[in-house]
């Protein structure tokens, strides 16, 4: 691109500003396609690769193209270009822009790894001393590591060596461009796991982290990544990572970010994710204050949502509900780890529901999951939920099954907190319930209903008097809700039936 002192009349000037655009529109679409990416994370463990081509529209200038698309590129003038690469600078320069537009075709990738010599052509390239060079070469380099063609990606193993070695340079675009060239690298086949590791991606990587600049951190963050959710992590990459001290780093990276952008919290919040995940060793991750420092972000995050926008905010939040949700999962209780901040996370959670209920539906249904692991076996947070202000909020949502899971936790820690819920929900939700079409929302309905009749019975003479027998007779030609309706219907009518003077007693038999 030129320097601004370069232009020396109003036609250059326009044009110097049309690339300024042209940079611009780009960028902005890089951003779209990796939000894209993030948002596809949030639905499995998903294997990306990404492409930096932020000056793909500056080539139809400097290049002197007509097309904004690449089209391939013949074997002879492929030839010609590497050919052209033993010539003066500028001349090499330009055949290897020309080059790395060609190599956006999957053809000329082909055309080019077939060819005799043009890897070591193009690693001497990288190689050089020269960094416009260098660094159009690197280009090259990344165009063919986005390829999904597994020759292709082998072809580029001989440049990893130099690609580590260029991560602890000096130049910041560089190696920014090395860091996602490697990340692509890293998802196709355990010869390049095997490749990647001997030769130190984990240290490197670790040095990125140290790097004041944010791109380099964000570029880390998503190398990392692309290692630790292959199915091969567990067995070596998170060892390596949990015995080199990163973990903390990780979870500082993701906690103290956000002024300056998200980009670096949210890839290093998917790395936690995907370490969490693997449960190589969780209970050392919850002995190190992950879920305080993960609950006191999600509060902080929160809010900023009633101060700025919230778009984009979810990309952050959803992996890290998930890794709060899934530490709790854990075979051995911790909740108690975030019962300083019970309030507060409650509120958060709500905050996150209220304001992602109209466009992101999934977020609801995380915070709904980490809801249930927090009322599953604690009933200290069951408490605190009843007693907040935020209950009303969550019966509005009781269609969702979730929400039923987590009625169904607190009614099941006994009789008091059984009539603190029958009260805070009263007949109306349990009828609700069980008037939804999903079996398996109906089915959770009749198991909060059981509880209900089992530890406060005077829920099930209120169900009789309000016509809830016939709520439950219209299920009763269900062969998968039939078998429940009968024993609830037995049950409520037997407790219905009982002199109000006479101790309750239900039949231990669970529908």
């Amino acid at each position: 691109m030129l320097s601004p002192g370069s232009a020396s009349s109003g036609l250059a000037g326009r044009g110097r500003w049309s690339r300024s655009c042209a940079v611009e529109e780009l960028r902005a679409r890089r951003r779209e396609r990796e939000a894209a990416l993030r948002r596809a994370r949030r639905l499995q463990q998903l294997v990306s690769k990404r492409l930096l081509r932020e000056d793909a529209l500056i080539e139809d200038i400097c290049v002197g193209t007509d097309s904004g698309t690449a089209a391939p590129v013949s074997e002879q003038e492929v030839s010609e270009l590497l050919r052209n690469a033993h010539k003066g600078t500028e001349e090499r320069l330009k055949s290897l822009r020309r080059l790395r537009w060609g190599l956006q075709c999957k053809e000329t990738q082909q055309t080019f790894i077939r060819l005799e010599g043009s890897m070591r052509i193009l690693i001497g390239l990288f190689t050089s001393n020269l960094a416009d060079l260098q660094m159009e070469a690197a280009r090259c380099l990344h165009e063919l590591s986005h390829s999904e063609d597994p020759e292709v990606v082998e072809a580029c193993l001989p440049a990893t060596s130099y690609l580590l070695t260029y991560l602890s340079g000096h130049s910041t675009a560089l190696t920014e461009l090395c860091l996602y060239t490697l990340g692509n690298l890293a998802v196709e086949t355990k010869i390049v796991k095997k490749q990647l590791l001997p030769q130190g991606i984990i240290p490197a990587l670790a040095s990125c982290m140290q790097s004041p600049h944010l791109a380099v951190q964000e570029g880390a963050g998503y190398a990392l990544s692309q290692l630790l959710q292959s199915k091969e992590a567990a067995e070596e990459i998170i060892l390596l990572v949990l015995g080199s001290g990163l973990f903390q780093h990780i979870l500082h990276l993701v906690c103290s970010s956000l002024e300056q952008g998200m980009g670096v919290a949210i890839e290093f919040a998917w790395c936690l994710h995907y370490i969490i995940c693997s449960r190589v060793n969780n209970s050392l991750l919850i002995s190190q204050k992950t879920l305080p420092t993960l609950g006191q972000l999600l509060v902080a995050l929160a809010s900023t949502v009633t101060t700025a926008s919230a778009e984009g905010l979810e990309l952050l939040v959803c992996p890290v509900v998930r890794c709060i949700s899934n530490l709790l999962a854990e075979d051995e209780p911790c909740q108690g780890e975030l019962q300083a901040q019970a309030e507060g996370l409650l509120g958060a959670v709500f905050v996150f529901i209220r304001s992602f209920l109209p466009t992101h539906l999934f977020i609801v249904q995380e915070c709904l999951w980490l809801l249930n692991n927090l009322t599953a076996d604690d009933p200290t947070w069951c408490s605190a939920l009843l007693s907040l202000e935020l209950f009303p909020s969550l019966l509005q949502l009781f269609q969702c099954q979730k929400v039923l899971t987590v009625l169904c936790n607190i009614a099941a820690k006994g009789p008091a907190l059984c009539q603190a819920l029958y009260q805070k929900a009263g007949l109306p939700s349990l009828l609700g319930a069980l008037a939804l079409s999903d079996d398996q929302a109906v089915n959770q309905g009749l198991e909060l209903a059981h509880l209900l009749f089992l530890h406060w019975p005077e829920a099930a003479i209120n169900f009789v008097q309000q016509s809830g027998l016939r709520a439950l007779e219209r299920h009763q030609d269900n062969p998968l809700l039939q078998e429940k309706v009968e024993a609830l219907i037995r049950i409520a009518s037997q407790l219905a039936a009982l002199p109000q003077d006479c101790p309750f007693e239900v039949s231990p038999e669970d529908p």
